[in-house]
Order: structure tokens, then sequence, then C-alpha cells
């Protein structure tokens, strides 16, 4: 591991830490060199299917790639980067539980929209809108119309709270 200051190669680790619920390790390190500390990430390298793309193309999975889509799906909304982390690793969870070796988009698309769906109602628009690729307001109604009964049928199915009672 190279010192991000001085590039040397020499360095000695002070702490280690379990974080993401011990999936990745954290490791604090100080460069011989330089006696400056910088921390580092280490997590399992995870053999993901690759992503079979609308246009048949395919390309490896990317983290990355996944979670600025929802930030962007969810900028200035209620939804805390913990929230979307914990969304990105449900879905890593489920492309590794899945055992392929190609997954079409569309299907982690849809993974993606039902959590959202959950999170942040706006989001959700957002991001059905960019993954649906609307091509006029008709269709984007339609979606939202979609929405508005789906939250109906909720409130239906749910019965009211009532009230604790004081005592």
């Amino acid at each position: 591991m190279r010192c991000p200051f001085c590039q040397d190669a020499e360095n000695k680790v002070i702490d280690s830490r379990e974080s993401h619920e011990g999936s990745v390790i954290r490791r604090r390190r100080e460069c011989l060199a330089c006696k400056r500390r910088f921390t580092t990430y280490e997590r399992v390298e995870e053999l993901y299917p690759l992503i079979v793309k609308k246009d048949g193309r395919r390309e490896a999975f990317d983290r990355e790639k996944m979670l600025n889509g929802l930030k962007k799906a969810c900028e200035k909304r209620p939804v805390s980067a913990a929230q979307l982390e914990e969304t990105v690793e449900d879905i890593e969870r489920m492309l590794q539980g899945m055992g392929e070796k190609e997954v079409p988009s569309s299907s982690i698309g849809e993974h993606v929209m039902r959590r959202l769906q959950q999170l942040d109602e706006v989001a959700y628009v957002r991001f059905a809108s960019v993954y649906r690729s609307f091509r006029d307001i008709s269709e984007f109604m339609h979606e939202l119309k979609d929405l508005l009964e789906d939250q109906e049928r909720e409130r239906k199915v749910k019965p009211p709270s009532t009230p604790p009672k004081d005592g």
C-alpha cells in the first residue's frame, strides 16, 4: 500500500476496525517515510454477474454507478446516505444470491425502483423518469397514476391507527 502523500510503500497499520456490519475493514496507517497517517478500506472481492444492458451490451456491475444514480434521484430529499448504502448493499446481496453469470439490467432497475418507492416517492418518480425513458408526458402521468393507485390500495389495507389511551 503506497502512501498517498509521498508514494512510499513502507507503512504500518496503527488501528483496524470492522465497519459496514463486518463487510469492510477500516485500517489507519502511518507512513514510515513521511510519518503522515491515512485510512484504507479492505473488502472481499466479490464476483458479481455481468449486467446485460437493453441494447445487449454486457458490463461489469458497478457499485459506484448505482450509488451515484440513487444519489441523483434522492438529491434534496430526506433520504440518508446510510439508506442509500443499505439499498446498494441489498442489491449486491441479491446479485450474489442469484448465482447467475448474467443478469438483465431491467431486473436490477425494477428492484431499485421498488426500494425507492418505499424510501421516497419523489425520488422514485425521478428515477423512474430516467430509467423508463418516458417518451412523453402521458407516459409520465400514467406512472404517477399507478403510484397513486398503489397508495390508495395500501391505505385501504392498513387499519387506521388508534391513539393510545390515557391511563
